[in-house]
C-alpha cells in the first residue's frame, strides 16, 4: 500500500509537470509561462534604448536617438548600416508582430496555432500569397543594390533574434510556447504581399456573376453602376486626356460561364482604405504646401506601423514604417512629403478552367490542351501530421477553387489572375522615395511600383502638389472582369497593362488642391475602362467641398478634417426619411426617440445618441432592401451602400424595395417605418442592458491584439467619435491608423499619431500611450532632427558598433 501511494504521487508530479510545460490546446505551458526568472513577467518592462550594442557587419557606428515617443532616430554613415540598424531596432520593438503577420502571410499559422488556423493557411497557399512573394524576389534579383540593402536589414533583424533569450523572448512567443526563427529577404516580399491582399480591390467577380444570372444584364447594371449619378473623382473631372495615344482593348465574342458559385474565400476588409489631400503654396496660410495622410485599416495592437526616422549624411526621411519593410512608407523628407490611399482598381480576375480529365494535368486553351503545374504545399500541424494540399497553377495562376477545396466538380476549377502574383520590386519605390528631392523624383520613383493599386499624394517645399493613380493595371475590354471569365478563350485573358505614363494623375491642378478618400479615380472622359469597385461618394465630398469653401487653409484646418464626423451618408437618406415617415404610427415610446433623431445635426460626435439611433436604423433597413441576396444557395454581395440610398430615393416604388416573406407589397417608404420600429425595440433592449446609447458607447471602438484581439493586451471603449463612410473613419475596431500633417517649410514641420505605441510589449509604457491623445484628436509633434546632436526632446541614445 506504501509503494502504491508512492507511485501514485510519483505518476501525479510527473503528470503536473508535464501540464505545466505542455501547452494544451489553447492553453500556454503555464510553468514556463508563469516561471519567476523566464517567464511572463519579465516582459513587464520597458525597452532598454541607451547604452552599447554590438552588431556584426557594420562599417561604422549607428547613433540611435529615442525621443519621448520611444521614436527612434537612426543616424549611419552609409544605406547599409541604416537598413541594418532599421531590422535591429523593429525587431527589438516589434518581433512577435513581424513574425506572426509574415506566417499568415505564408499560410503558416497551422504551425503555431494547431489545427484551428488550417483552413487559413489553406486558404493563403490557394491564393498564391508565398507564390506571389517569390515572383517579387525573382523580380528584386534585377536590383542588387535594393537586394543588397534586404539582406542588410536581415541581418540586422536576426542580430536581436540572435541576442534573446528565454528571458526576454516576446510575452507572445512565450504565450503560445514556440520561438522565432530566423528572419529572411522572403519574409519582407511576404510582409509587402500581405500588404498587397489587404488592400486588393473588392473582387466580387464570382457573386456578381450570380447577380447576373440571378437578376439579369438591366437589373445587374441598375444594383451595379460603372458610374454613380454623382462623381467628385480624384481626378478633377476637367482633365485633359489627349495626350493618351494608346490603342483601347476591344471586346471579344464569346460568352462568359454562368455557374452557380456557392461559397467564396473570405475578402480584404470592405471599409480598407484612406484619406490623404494636398494645398499648394497659394492656397496655404503660410504659403507653404502643405500634405496631409491617415490610412484607415484595422485598429490593432500591436500597431501596424511603427515610426522612425532614417538618416544618412545623404539623406533623411522620417514617418511611419511597416514592420519588416525598409524605409519610410507615409512621411516626408527635407524636401517632399508623401502618402497614399487605397485606389481599388480591380486588378484580380477569375477564370474557369476544364480540365481534359480526372487527371488534371492539362487544360483547355483554345483549339488545343495547356500543362498545369503543381504546387505541393505541405502545412505543418502543431500537434498533428502535416496536411499535404497540391495546388494547380496555369498561365492566368492558381487553380483556388477545385474539388479539392470549395467545389466538387473534378473537370473544372476557378483560377486567379491577380497582379500580386507577377512580381514587383516595390521596394524599390519606397526606397526611391525617402531619397527624393522633386515632383520629378517623385515620379521616377513610383514608374515601377506594382500593387497594391495606391493614390500617391505629394507636396513639395517648391510649393508643388501632385496626385498619382499608381500600379500595374491591365488595359481592359469593356466589363472584362466584371464576371467569371472563359479561361479556354485566349480573348478573354488580359491583353496588356495601361502604360505607366497614362495612368491617371494630376499635377499643380487650378483649384489649388489634390485628395483622394478612395472615390472613383476618374469621370467618364479617360478612355481606359475602370470598373465601379465600390467606390467611396461620401468622405470624398466632403474633403473636396471642405477645400472648396475657402481660399486658404492652414494645419489647424487639416487637423479638423482629419477629426470631422459630418455624416453625409445620414444626411443625404434621413432628410428624405423624415419627409415620408408616418409620425402618427409611432408609439409615445418611438415617438420620443424619433423626435432625438430629427434634433440630431448629423455629426457622429461621442456624446450624441442621434448616430446610434440612425446606425440603428440603417442597419434593419439596409437588409429589408437586400433581402432578395439573402440566400446559402450561391454566393453573393449586396449593392453598394450609395446605390441602396439612391433606389430609396429616387425609386422607392421598385420591386426590390418588396419584403419577400410577406403578403404585402411594401415600398421605401413602408420600410423606414417597419426599420425605424425595429431599431427602438433593439435600441431599448441595448439601453437595458448597457445604459444611455450615445455614441461612444453604442458604438464601443478597441483596438484588438492581432491574436484574435486577446482582452488582456487589447483596449476597449475608446472615446471617439466618427464612423465608416465619415472623414474621421473611425468604427468599432477599423479607422485611421496614422494621422500625419505636413507643412512644406525649410525644414519641413510636421505632425502625426496613431492608435497604439511603438513598443509591442503589452508590458511596457509605450505599448498603448497614444491611444487616448488619438481619440482627442492631439498630435505630437514629429522631431525631425536635421543631425545627430541630441536635443532636449531626446530621452536616451544608443549606439551600435561594429563586431569587428
Amino acid at each position: 500500500m506504501k509503494y502504491m501511494k508512492l507511485i501514485a504521487t510519483l505518476v501525479l508530479t510527473l503528470v503536473v509537470f508535464y501540464c505545466l510545460n505542455t501547452k494544451l490546446g489553447a492553453i500556454p505551458p503555464v510553468g514556463k509561462f508563469l516561471d519567476p526568472v523566464n517567464g511572463v513577467w519579465q516582459n513587464e518592462t520597458n525597452e532598454i534604448i541607451e547604452g552599447n550594442v554590438t552588431i556584426a557587419g557594420l562599417s561604422a557606428p549607428v547613433t540611435i536617438h529615442y525621443d519621448a515617443h520611444l521614436i527612434p532616430h537612426i543616424f549611419a554613415q552609409n544605406d547599409a548600416d541604416l537598413y541594418k540598424a532599421q531590422g535591429y531596432v523593429t525587431a527589438k520593438h516589434r518581433l512577435w508582430q513581424m513574425e506572426f503577420q509574415t506566417h499568415a502571410a505564408a499560410g503558416r499559422l497551422s504551425e503555431i496555432i494547431g489545427k484551428n488556423a488550417l483552413d487559413y493557411d489553406r486558404r493563403e497557399r490557394r491564393r498564391g500569397m508565398a507564390y506571389g512573394a517569390e515572383m517579387a524576389l525573382e523580380k528584386m534579383k534585377d536590383d542588387p543594390e535594393a537586394i543588397a540593402l534586404l539582406k542588410a536589414y536581415r541581418d540586422g533583424v536576426n542580430s536581436y533574434i540572435e541576442s534573446l533569450d528565454d528571458k526576454n523572448i516576446p510575452v507572445e512567443f512565450k504565450l503560445l510556447d514556440y520561438k522565432p526563427e530566423p528572419w529572411t529577404i522572403k519574409k519582407t516580399a511576404l510582409l509587402l504581399m500581405y500588404m498587397t491582399k489587404m488592400l486588393a480591390g473588392g473582387d466580387d467577380d464570382l457573386e456578381y456573376t450570380n447577380s447576373l444570372r440571378k437578376f439579369g444584364q438591366e437589373r445587374f447594371d441598375l444594383l451595379f453602376p460603372d458610374f454613380f449619378d454623382v462623381n467628385d473623382p480624384v481626378i478633377p473631372k476637367d482633365t485633359d486626356w489627349s495626350f493618351i495615344d494608346t490603342e483601347m482593348t476591344k471586346a471579344p465574342q464569346g460568352d462568359i460561364p454562368l455557374d452557380t458559385i456557392r461559397e467564396t474565400i473570405a475578402k480584404p476588409h470592405p471599409d480598407n482604405g484612406s484619406n490623404n489631400w494636398a494645398v499648394s503654396s497659394e492656397k496655404s496660410v503660410t504659403g507653404n504646401a502643405i500634405l496631409a495622410n491617415d490610412p484607415h485599416l484595422g485598429l490593432n495592437l500591436p500597431s501596424i506601423w511603427f515610426v522612425m526616422q532614417l538618416s544618412t549624411p545623404q539623406h533623411s526621411a522620417m514617418g511611419a514604417t511597416l514592420p519588416g519593410a525598409l524605409g519610410i512608407i507615409s512621411g516626408f523628407n527635407n524636401h517632399i512629403a508623401w502618402g497614399e490611399t487605397n485606389a481599388t482598381r480591380d486588378v484580380l480576375d477569375w477564370y474557369k478552367i476544364e480540365f481534359k480529365d480526372d487527371s488534371r494535368s492539362q487544360y483547355k486553351y483554345g483549339d488545343s490542351w495547356k500543362d498545369t503545374s503543381i504546387r505541393v504545399e505541405t502545412i505543418n500541424v502543431r500537434g498533428a501530421l502535416p496536411v499535404i494540399d497540391s495546388v494547380l497553377y496555369t498561365h492566368h495562376g492558381p487553380v483556388t477553387y477545385d474539388h479539392n477545396f470549395k467545389s466538387d466538380n473534378k473537370r473544372a476549377g476557378y483560377a486567379m489572375k491577380w497582379v500580386g502574383h507577377t512580381g514587383g520590386n516595390n521596394q524599390r519605390p519606397f526606397l526611391d522615395l525617402n531619397k527624393a528631392k522633386n515632383y520629378d523624383d517623385y515620379v521616377n520613383a513610383l514608374k515601377g511600383y506594382t500593387a497594391p493599386a495606391q493614390n500617391f499624394v505629394f507636396a513639395s517645399t517648391s510649393g508643388d502638389i501632385a496626385l498619382w493613380i499608381q500600379g500595374l493595371f491591365p488595359n481592359k475590354w469593356e466589363g472584362q472582369g466584371k464576371f467569371l471569365m472563359d479561361g479556354s478563350n485566349p480573348d478573354h485573358d488580359w491583353q496588356g497593362y495601361i502604360p505607366q505614363a497614362f495612368n491617371a494623375h494630376v499635377k499643380n491642378p487650378e483649384r489649388g488642391f489634390v485628395s483622394s478618400a478612395n472615390q472613383h479615380p476618374v469621370d467618364e472622359s479617360y478612355p481606359f475602362y475602370v470598373f465601379n469597385d465600390g467606390y467611396e461618394t461620401y468622405r470624398n465630398r466632403v474633403i473636396n467641398d471642405f477645400f472648396r469653401s475657402k481660399d486658404k487653409f492652414s494645419v489647424d484646418d487639416f487637423k479638423a478634417l482629419h477629426n470631422n464626423n459630418y455624416n453625409l451618408k445620414a444626411a443625404e437618406l434621413l432628410t428624405e426619411m423624415f419627409k415620408s415617415i408616418d409620425v402618427s404610427a409611432l408609439t409615445e415610446e418611438e415617438r420620443a426617440i424619433y423626435k432625438q433623431i430629427k434634433s440630431w445635426d448629423f455629426n457622429n460626435d461621442i456624446d450624441q445618441v442621434g448616430p446610434s439611433i440612425w446606425r440603428a436604423w440603417w442597419y434593419k433597413l439596409y437588409p429589408m432592401v437586400w433581402d432578395e441576396f439573402d440566400t446559402e444557395d450561391e454566393a453573393l454581395t449586396t449593392p453598394f451602400t450609395y446605390q441602396t440610398i439612391y433606389l430609396l430615393i429616387n425609386r422607392p416604388k421598385d420591386k426590390f424595395m418588396d419584403i419577400l416573406e410577406t403578403p404585402e407589397i411594401e415600398t421605401a417608404h413602408d420600410l423606414f417605418l417597419k426599420a425605424f420600429k425595429d431599431a427602438v425595440k433593439d435600441l431599448n433592449d441595448w439601453k437595458a442592458k448597457h445604459g444611455d446609447y450615445n455614441w461612444k458607447d453604442y458604438k464601443a471602438t478597441y483596438a484588438g491584439h492581432l491574436l484574435q484581439a486577446l482582452p488582456a493586451f487589447s483596449r476597449f471603449d475608446i472615446p471617439i467619435g466618427g464612423d465608416a463612410n465619415i472623414v474621421n473613419a473611425t468604427s468599432e475596431n477599423h479607422g485611421p491608423s496614422w494621422r500625419m500633417i505636413v507643412e512644406m517649410s525649410s525644414p519641413p514641420k510636421a505632425l502625426g499619431i496613431y492608435p497604439g505605441g511603438q513598443s509591442g510589449n503589452p508590458g511596457s509604457l509605450y505599448y498603448d500611450n497614444m491611444i487616448d491623445d488619438w481619440a482627442a484628436g492631439t498630435y505630437y509633434d514629429l522631431n525631425f532632427m536635421q543631425n545627430d546632436t541630441a536635443t532636449s526632446d531626446i530621452i536616451s541614445t544608443q549606439t551600435l558598433t561594429p563586431s569587428n
